[in-house]
């Protein structure tokens, strides 16, 4: 635990104020707080675009103690909006570790408080739900920070997938291979571009409002739709794009946003989730094969499981074992599937890898 001389404080919007020590950058940051579980993995976690907008708490009692690494990165910056832990640790063991997190933090302006009871206040959330919160370093007065609070939007019907999604297109993999895939990028991973590359493909990453007559002028083989932060339903455009690219018939692999995108692009609502599921040991059972699966998993939003079971044309593919939430669907009589984890799995384990070669047999097959 560092040893800090500024006193931090973190307000709830149901008016619980909890105490403790800065860390990071100075400041003030605002976001919907929420929760992950995993013991490792903090940069990749961090630097997630899925988690824009959201202040994070960090449940393990110890964060940072292997620093952080260059190549430790979902995209090119940290996208949390805050970080809340129990002690958030200055120094690491890593050699290849190229600075502490309290650097990494401090060089990316990213407000964060530490000597929370996180088991409490995670705790409460799964008792209360997701809301938003206030971090401050600069003032210790509640009644502004309340004030302040107040002002900040709901996650429930913000788009923010816009907000995280690239400029400009652009490239990965052998430009000779005959696997070619648009990416829509609604917040992409890194990670999950390479395991398709890893797989013998060449993607093109479009930005999130790109119309489909353009993305098809890279004539792709197979469409990739991404996962990403926010509300899903207000996403016209990318639900219109979908409903087209199904109807042209080419291969389609929906993951976590992209999951509630093909949802919504086949009149299945989604719904704001009470606390999400945020972690990497999430027990998921893939119905198709009677197996189970230890996931990675990051969203708030969910599929409504009612309007999927009066869908004659769905299939459910994985079932959350936790709570039974729909983890996985599939588009009958079009190549069209989807899950709600995270397959990559950066960090977390590798037991759902398997995705990304069913979508590229896809392809292979559809071409053939």
């Amino acid at each position: 635990m560092p040893l800090s001389t500024s006193s931090a404080v973190l307000v709830l919007a149901d008016g619980s104020v909890h105490q403790g020590q800065a860390f990071g950058a100075l400041g003030t940051t605002t976001g919907e707080i929420c929760f992950n579980t995993g013991m490792t993995g903090y940069q990749e976690v961090f630097t997630d675009p899925s988690y824009f907008g959201q202040i994070l708490i960090m449940n393990t009692a110890h964060i940072g103690n292997y620093g952080v690494k260059d190549l430790d990165v979902e995209s090119d910056s940290i996208k949390i909006s805050g970080l809340i832990g129990r002690n958030l640790e200055p120094l690491y063991s890593r050699r290849q570790a190229a600075a502490s997190l309290q650097d990494y933090l401090q060089q990316s302006g990213m407000v964060s408080i530490q000597g929370v009871d996180t088991r409490s206040l995670v705790a409460h959330i799964r008792t209360k739900g997701a809301m938003n919160c206030i971090i401050s370093s600069e003032t210790d007065d509640v009644a502004a920070l309340k004030k302040q609070l107040a002002q900040v939007p709901n996650m429930d019907g913000l788009e923010l997938a816009s907000k995280v999604s690239t400029h400009a297109a652009y490239e990965m993999g052998n430009s000779a291979s005959d696997i070619r895939i648009a990416v829509m990028d609604y917040g992409v991973k890194r990670n999950i571009l390479q395991c398709m590359v890893d797989r013998g493909a060449y993607v093109r990453v479009f930005p999130a409002r790109t119309p489909l007559q353009e993305v098809k002028q890279f004539d792709p083989h197979g469409y990739f739709i991404s996962n990403g932060p926010g509300d899903p339903s207000p996403m016209d455009y990318a639900v219109s794009l979908v409903k087209e690219v199904m109807k042209e018939g080419k291969p389609l692999f929906g993951i976590c946003l992209g999951h509630q995108l093909l949802a919504l692009a086949n009149d299945i609502p989604t719904f704001k989730m009470h606390h999400g599921h945020r972690g990497l040991n999430h027990p998921v059972k893939n119905l198709e094969t009677g197996r189970s699966e230890i996931t990675t998993q990051n969203h708030g939003f969910g599929v409504d499981p009612d309007a999927v079971k009066k869908a004659d044309h769905i299939q459910v593919t994985h079932v959350n074992l936790n709570d039974h939430s729909i983890e996985g669907i599939r588009v009958k009589g079009k190549p069209a599937f989807s899950v709600q984890y995270h397959p990559e799995a950066t960090p977390g384990p590798h037991d759902s890898r398997y995705l990304f070669d069913q979508f590229i047999d896809m392809i292979k097959t559809s071409k053939n």
